[in-house]
C-alpha cells in the first residue's frame, strides 16, 4: 500500500509477523546496535528508551530525546499530514508496520530510513506502547541514486540506440540515439508495439514480423539476427538487436533492447560476397557461385534431376585480337544476357572462365528433358550479335552431363561436362556432346591431373628448360623460360599447351606462373654472358597478369627471394592483354620499369593494335610473332610486313626480337632489315638448365662474329 507521505509501504515478511512482541525485542537485542536506532514509545509515541544506535543516527542524547514525542523524527509536511499517527494506527491494529522514507536528525537533515515499527501489549491484551527500530539507508539510496544517474547518462549519451520494452513488447522508454536511428520522436515511439518497428530474420532468410513480445527477439547471448527496421519516413535499415537479460521491479518484468544500424556492413558484406561469387564483366555467377550451388551434391535425390551444360565459344580468341579485350567482353555480356533471359526459371547461367559458360539445371524434367534442354542453349549460343557496329557470328560447342549417381559430387558433374565440351570441340565447331562413362573417366583424369599439377607446384617440382636468345655476334642475352613437367617421373613431360589447359581448368594458372617465375629466377642468377653480366631471363605471363590486384607486389617479392637483379627480368605479355591495361596496372608496370625489369610484346603483329597504342604501351621489347618469319624467305609480303614492324619497334625505341629462326636464309634476311636478337631452333632447341649453362660457356668462349 501506498503511505501518506508517498512513500510505498513494504510488507512484512511472515518470518517477522509470526514472532511474539518478546521475541522481537531478543531479535533486536542481537543486532549490532551501531547499525540500529533502537527504541520504545509509550502508547501515545512519546520516547520511553533510546539505544546508543539511535543516538548515533538521530544525534539525541537519551536526555535530550526521552519523553518526547516522535513526530520529532519526521519532516515537517509528513506531520502536518498525520503520517505519524496513522503509522501508529496500523502498528496497533496489525501488530507491526513496516516502511521506508525520509526522516530527520536533530541538525534538520534528512537521510532515507528503513523502519520496523512493533505493537507491543500487557498481559490482558492492553496496548503498552511500542518497539521501534530504524536503520540509516542513506548511503544505499545515494548509490542508487548514482547508479540510476550513470545508467541514465548512459542511456542518453550512448551512440547505440536503446530502449526500455515491458512484457508485451510495448516501448516504454527510448533514448536520442535511437529516435535519431528510427527518424522520430520520443512519443511516436512510446506506446508502440515493438512488431510495428521491427521485423526480423534469420541470417540470409526473408525479414518477417515479430510477434508482439519482446521475448522475441534475439537475447544477447544467442546468435545475432538480422532485423529490418522501419521509419516513419518510410525507408527501411538493416539494424542488428540484443536483448538483455529482464530487469525486475516491483515484480515487473522489463527489457532494454539495443538496437545498432549495420545496413553499411550488410551492405558492404553482400557487395564483397557478390563479387566472390560472380563474374565482374557479365554478372553470371563465376566458379565459385558454381561451386556453392552444386553444394548440395552428392545426393540421392538429385538423381537424374540436375545437369551440367558446359559451353565453350568456338573462336572466340579472333573476336579478342580483331576487337579487343573491350569488344570481347561486350560480346560475352550481350550472350550472358541471353542466356539469362532465353532459359527456363529452373536454369542458372554461369561464366566458368574466359570463353566457357556453365547452365546449371536444378530439375532436368521440369525444363523439357536433356535433349530439349541443350538444343534451347545451342539455339541460344549459335546466333550474331551486334558488337562496336559489326555483326559477330556466334557459335558453341557444348558438353552435357546430368547427376546418374547418389556418389555424384558437384565438382565431378563440372568435370564430365567439359570433359563433354572437349570432346565436342575436337569434332568440330557447334557440336554437342553428352558425358558417357569413357567421358567420365577422361574427366576423373583430368581432375587427377589437376590434383598432380597443384601438388607440383606446391613441392616446387615443376622443371623448366630455357631457350637462348642472341644478338647479331652470336651471344647469349636472353634466355626464355619453357615450361616443362611430366605428372610422372618415368613419362615424357605433356606438351606444354596441355599443360596450361589443366591449369586453366584447375584454376591454377596464377600459381603455376608464380611458381615458373620464381623458378625462373632462382636458377639464372648464376648465369653471366660474356661481360661477366648477368644473362636476362624471359618469362611468359599468362595467368599473372598485370591487371590483377598485387601483381607488382608479386614480382617484386619473386626478384627478392630468387637473388637476381631487376635488371635480369623480362616479362613477356601478349600484345592483346596490353592494349585493354587499365591505369592501375599502368602504373603497376612503371613502377617496376623504373627498378630495371623489362616488358616485352609477345607474339607483335598478331594483335591488331593501333599506332597510338602501340606508343603508349609500357614496352621495351617487341618480339616478332613466328608465323611472319617462317615466310619471309618465300614470300615478300612477309618479308615487307616484318621490315615495317621492325622499322615500327626501333622508331618507337624498341628492341626487336625474331621468334621461331629455323635456318640461316632466314637469319640473314633478319639481320639485313635489323633485327637485334634472335630465337629458334637454328640456335638451339630448349636446354635443361645444367645443358643451357654449358651452352653458354661455350658461345661466350667462340669469337664474336664479324
Amino acid at each position: 500500500m501506498i503511505d501518506r507521505n508517498g512513500s510505498q509501504e513494504i510488507r512484512t515478511p511472515p518470518e517477522v509477523s509470526e514472532l511474539t512482541n518478546s521475541q522481537v525485542a531478543k531479535v533486536l537485542a542481537a543486532e549490532d546496535m551501531r547499525e540500529y536506532a533502537i527504541f520504545s514509545l509509550d502508547a501515545t509515541g512519546r520516547v520511553t528508551s533510546w539505544n546508543n544506535g539511535a543516538a548515533r543516527i538521530k544525534g539525541y542524547s537519551t536526555e535530550e530525546i526521552v519523553g518526547r514525542h516522535f513526530s520529532v523524527f519526521y519532516p515537517p509536511e509528513v506531520v502536518e499530514a498525520g503520517y505519524p499517527e496513522w503509522e501508529l494506527g496500523q502498528a496497533a491494529e496489525n501488530g507491526f508496520f513496516i516502511d521506508e522514507g525520509w526522516r530527520t536528525r536533530k541538525d534538520g537533515s534528512r537521510f532515507w530510513a528503513h523502519v520496523v515499527l512493533v505493537a507491543q501489549r500487557a498481559t490482558d491484551g492492553a496496548l503498552a506502547g511500542f518497539v521501534k527500530v530504524t536503520r540509516d539507508q542513506n548511503e544505499a539510496v545515494i548509490r542508487k541514486e548514482r547508479l540510476e544517474r550513470r545508467f541514465t547518462d548512459l542511456f542518453e549519451l550512448t551512440p547505440v540506440g536503446v530502449a526500455m520494452l515491458d512484457e508485451l513488447g510495448t516501448v516504454l522508454d527510448a533514448n536520442g540515439s535511437l529516435c535519431d536511428l528510427l527518424h522520430c520522436r520520443l512519443h511516436q515511439l512510446r506506446g508502440r508495439p515493438v512488431s510495428e518497428l521491427l521485423h526480423v530474420s534469420d541470417p540470409g532468410g526473408p525479414f518477417v514480423p515479430i510477434p508482439d513480445s519482446a521475448e522475441a527477439l534475439p537475447d544477447s547471448t544467442g546468435q545475432l539476427h538480422r532485423v529490418l527496421a522501419r521509419v516513419d519516413d518510410g525507408q527501411p535499415i538493416i539494424v542488428q538487436v540484443n536483448r538483455t537479460t529482464t530487469v525486475q521491479e516491483e515484480g515487473k518484468r522489463f527489457w532494454l533492447v539495443a538496437v545498432q544500424d549495420v545496413t553499411q556492413r550488410v551492405r558492404e558484406a553482400e557487395y564483397l560476397q557478390y563479387q566472390a561469387t560472380h563474374d565482374e564483366t557479365t554478372g553470371l555467377l563465376n566458379r565459385n557461385g558454381v561451386r556453392r550451388l552444386l553444394s548440395p551434391l552428392p545426393s540421392a535425390q538429385f538423381v537424374n534431376r540436375i545437369a551440367v551444360f558446359a559451353a565453350d565459344l568456338d573462336n572466340f580468341k579472333r573476336v579478342n585480337d580483331s576487337l579487343g579485350h573491350e569488344g570481347g567482353d561486350e560480346l560475352l555480356s550481350a550472350l550472358a544476357q541471353r542466356l539469362t533471359n532465353g532459359l527456363p526459371p529452373t536454369c542458372t547461367p554461369a561464366r566458368f572462365y574466359g570463353d566457357e559458360f556453365l547452365v546449371v539445371c536444378s530439375d532436368v524434367q521440369e525444363a523439357g528433358g536433356m535433349r530439349a534442354l541443350t538444343a534451347q542453349i545451342a539455339k541460344i549460343l549459335h546466333t550474331v550479335v551486334p558488337v562496336r557496329g559489326r555483326l559477330i557470328k556466334v557459335s558453341a560447342s557444348i558438353g552435357a552431363a546430368v547427376v546418374e549417381n547418389d556418389r555424384t559430387t558437384g565438382e565431378e558433374l563440372v568435370r564430365y561436362a567439359d570433359a563433354a565440351m572437349f570432346e565436342a570441340k575436337q569434332r568440330g565447331q557447334g557440336f554437342v556432346e553428352r558425358a558417357d562413362p569413357v567421358l567420365a573417366s577422361t574427366a576423373a583424369s583430368q581432375l587427377t591431373l589437376e590434383e598432380q599439377l597443384r601438388h607440383a607446384i606446391h613441392n616446387d617440382s615443376i622443371t623448366m628448360h630455357y631457350q637462348p636468345i642472341v644478338d647479331n655476334d652470336g651471344s647469349v642475352v636472353l634466355a626464355e623460360a619453357l615450361l616443362r613437367w611430366s605428372p610422372k617421373s618415368d613419362e615424357a613431360p605433356l606438351p606444354p599447351p596441355q599443360v596450361l589447359r589443366v591449369a586453366a581448368q584447375g584454376d591454377l594458372l596464377r600459381d603455376l606462373d608464380r611458381r615458373i617465375l620464381r623458378t625462373a629466377l632462382r636458377e639464372a642468377s648464376h648465369w653471366t654472358g660474356p661481360d661477366g653480366e648477368p644473362i636476362s631471363i624471359s618469362v611468359n605471363l599468362g595467368g599473372l597478369r598485370p591487371d590483377m590486384p598485387g601483381f607488382d607486389e608479386e614480382i617484386l617479392a619473386a626478384i627478392s627471394e630468387s637473388g637476381a637483379k631487376p635488371e635480369q627480368v623480362v616479362l613477356e605479355v601478349v600484345e592483346t592483354t596490353l592494349a585493354e591495361l587499365p591505369e592501375t596496372a599502368q602504373q603497376a608496370m612503371s613502377e617496376l620499369t623504373r627498378i630495371g625489369v623489362r616488358f616485352a610484346m609477345d607474339d607483335f603483329g598478331t594483335g591488331y593494335s593501333s599506332l597510338a597504342r602501340l606508343k603508349d604501351m609500357n614496352t621495351q621489347i617487341l618480339k616478332l610473332d613466328r608465323k611472319f618469319v617462317s615466310g619471309i624467305g618465300t614470300d615478300p609480303m612477309d618479308l615487307g610486313i616484318t621490315r615495317a614492324m621492325v622499322e615500327l619497334a626501333h622508331t618507337m625505341g624498341r628492341e626487336c626480337i625474331a621468334e621461331g629462326v629455323e635456318d640461316a636464309d632466314q637469319h640473314r634476311l633478319l639481320q639485313d632489315i635489323g633485327v637485334d636478337a634472335y630465337q629458334g631452333y637454328l640456335f638451339s632447341k630448349p636446354l635443361p638448365p645444367a645443358e643451357f649453362k654449358e651452352f653458354v660457356q661455350a658461345a661466350n668462349a667462340r669469337p664474336a662474329r664479324g
